[in-house]
């Protein structure tokens, strides 16, 4: 999920069936990585492409009709991701015979965080972002961002920015870290 103050909040869904479900799961599915605008903008085609994300239609394709989804221009032409959501859709349909409903799997456990951590086991492309915005666009209850974010971010090492490794002073070479290598490879 973006930013809530910068973008807003995303819209929610009650879901009326597995397409409903799965739509929202490929739409977390797709923006990992990724500009929400890029996504935003091509979902109508993907909504078209994917056949509305009706999971038994999805899992029907044969693998040409794959291939060719893979070459069409309205959607991201991502293989890792298509083929993730073709998972998704299978899986889905696995949990909803095994629980009765997918809204009984997804409330088979009641805290949030091991909600979340079900769907990354259990889905692809479903990391912390992914599994709380799936979760707060289909309407079941997820912590406020800002507590969720208090909890996620500790658990992500901080990654050095290219601006601040151009400031680490090498000694003995002029210039920083990422001019030293620049001049080596040259």
């Amino acid at each position: 999920m973006p930013e809530p103050r910068e973008y807003g909040a995303p819209p929610q869904i009650t879901p009326k069936g597995l397409a409903d479900y799965l739509e929202a799961m490929s739409k977390s599915v797709m923006q990992a990585g990724m500009s929400w605008t890029v996504v935003k903008n091509k979902w109508p085609g993907m909504r078209e492409a994917f056949l509305e994300f009706d999971p038994e239609r999805l899992l029907a394709m044969s693998d040409r009709e794959v291939e060719a989804l893979l070459m069409d221009p309205r959607i991201i032409r991502n293989r890792a991701k298509v083929n993730a959501i073709l998972h998704n859709a299978s899986r889905m349909l696995e949990l909803t015979k095994e629980h009765g409903t997918f809204r009984k799997y997804l409330r088979s456990k009641p805290d949030y965080w091991d909600r979340a951590k079900m769907l990354g086991k259990d889905f692809k492309f479903m990391g912390d972002m992914g599994s709380f915005h799936f979760l707060y666009v289909v309407k079941e209850q997820v912590p406020s961002y800002d507590e969720w974010r208090a909890v996620i971010k500790p658990k992500r090492a901080p990654t050095p920015t290219r601006a601040k490794l151009g400031t680490l002073r090498v000694p003995g070479v002029r210039g920083t870290a990422t001019t030293a290598a620049r001049r080596t490879r040259s």
